[in-house]
């Protein structure tokens, strides 16, 4: 059996396979009201029909100010749990695993409203400068968290993963770029990590399942966090129990990337090699063989698929026929497979 779909296990959740559904933005709450939606269920069953091992969900906002957009799903009230569980026992009828990503988009968000962040910067000139957290925002933040993991819990998810990647509110602590405060949440890194520790912390009061987190391993900008940072970063997040560590990069300030199949995935080998931690790799993943290659060195314990699997919902198959690797088929599927 090829490493790619051998089974891996985080606290008692095994996934079938090393295949995750990245999580993508759908913008797809047209009534602007956070609720799952037919299009959402569609959506993410047809890929746990394809045999994805984990199905993630898109960034998921715990305060209504957190969205990225008006459209974004939502975790901020127990009204969304009723959606969020139906979907999930879809999901599990076919044998994969789920995950939600608790997200505040902080400065990067755009909507009508006041927006918040650690700072008053604004990401660019077509975005709002943001109001700056007091440290009753703060907490506030944190408290949402804790709540969206305990709705998280309810609605049956398997995992949980904090959004701490692409410029969003955590990131925007966790990188001098943006993080300009001179209180417990500023200044060197162990005070620009504290934000996402307590946050960690909440959580975990609500959710003892899985946990992973993902961050952006490269800033790509002058003055960022250095990979000395990001270890740092990782191996507290080692102490504190995280499971995994979703290594993605970009997105805290505007910045051109040169984009390659597998760019992320040597700083994702490196944070799994120095920090003792599983690390999941992401970024122009696209074939079997090149997957393959990944988990079987040991590069990553998964491999995140994003663009690849809105083309292609069955690309477990595609890469199980392109490594000779035998992939059961739903019953309903058999005759075709």
């Amino acid at each position: 059996m090829s490493k790619l779909f051998s089974s891996i296990d985080f606290k008692g959740v095994t996934l079938k396979n090393r295949i995750v559904m990245a999580p993508m933005c759908m913008y797809s709450c047209m009534a602007e009201d956070g609720k799952i939606t037919p299009f959402h269920v569609t959506h993410y069953t047809s890929r746990a029909v394809g045999q994805v091992g984990l199905i993630m969900l898109e960034a998921t906002a715990v305060q209504p100010t957190g969205r990225i957009s008006p459209q974004d799903l939502g975790i901020w009230n127990d009204e969304h749990i009723e959606g969020l569980k139906a979907l999930n026992e879809q999901l599990h009828h076919y044998g994969s695993k789920t995950a939600i990503q608790l997200a505040h988009a902080g400065r990067k968000a755009q909507l009508d409203s006041t927006i918040y962040a650690p700072s008053p910067l604004a990401f660019s000139e077509s975005y709002k400068t943001p109001k700056e957290m007091t440290e009753e925002d703060i907490k506030e933040t944190m408290e949402a968290f804790k709540t969206a993991a305990r709705r998280a819990k309810q609605a049956n998810f398997d995992v949980v993963e904090l959004h701490a990647a692409h410029g969003y509110l955590i990131n925007q602590f966790l990188s001098p770029l943006t993080n300009n405060r001179t209180d417990q949440y500023g200044g060197a890194r162990e005070n620009r990590y504290r934000f996402l520790e307590e946050i960690i912390s909440a959580v975990k009061q609500e959710w003892t399942g899985p946990l992973f987190v993902r961050i952006s391993t490269n800033e790509y900008a002058t003055g960022s966090n250095t990979m000395d940072d990001f270890l740092y970063y990782a191996k507290k997040m080692h102490e504190q129990d995280v499971d995994l560590i979703d290594c993605s990069s970009g997105g805290v300030v505007p910045a051109s990337i040169q984009a390659y199949p597998g760019y992320q995935v040597p700083r994702c080998e490196t944070i799994k090699r120095e920090a003792g931690i599983a690390t999941g790799a992401v970024g122009l993943i696209t074939t079997g063989v090149q997957a393959e290659e990944i988990i079987q060195n040991d590069r990553a314990d998964l491999v995140f698929l994003a663009r690849v699997l809105l083309r292609d919902p069955y690309w477990p198959r595609t890469a199980a026929n392109e490594l000779n690797e035998k992939l059961s088929a739903p019953k309903q599927y058999e005759r075709g497979w």
